[in-house]
């Protein structure tokens, strides 16, 4: 967990701010999961800090989200053009 801390402040992933009035906090829960090698023998333990998002509306809390994920099609067609160019 406390790696985990470390990695959110060094990345800047949030600053402390004050609420709105009429605003109520959202909060957080710890996941926790155990990576195994491929001999199924433990390789490490995993914590991840994550918003209840079920608790947020949408148009109030947010207004979109966006997660930007390269598919590895699209990176084909990259490469693919890059190498006729």
């Amino acid at each position: 967990m406390n790696e985990e801390i470390k990695a959110l402040e060094e990345n800047k992933t949030w600053s402390i701010g004050t609420l709105p009035p009429g605003k109520q906090t959202i909060g957080c829960r710890w996941l926790y999961k155990n990576k195994f090698n491929s001999d199924g023998s433990l390789d490490k333990h995993k914590a991840c800090l994550v918003a209840k998002d079920y608790t947020q509306q949408l148009g109030v809390d947010f207004a979109d989200t966006f997660s930007p994920i390269a598919k590895l099609t699209t990176v084909r067609l990259l490469l693919a053009i890059a190498t006729q160019k």
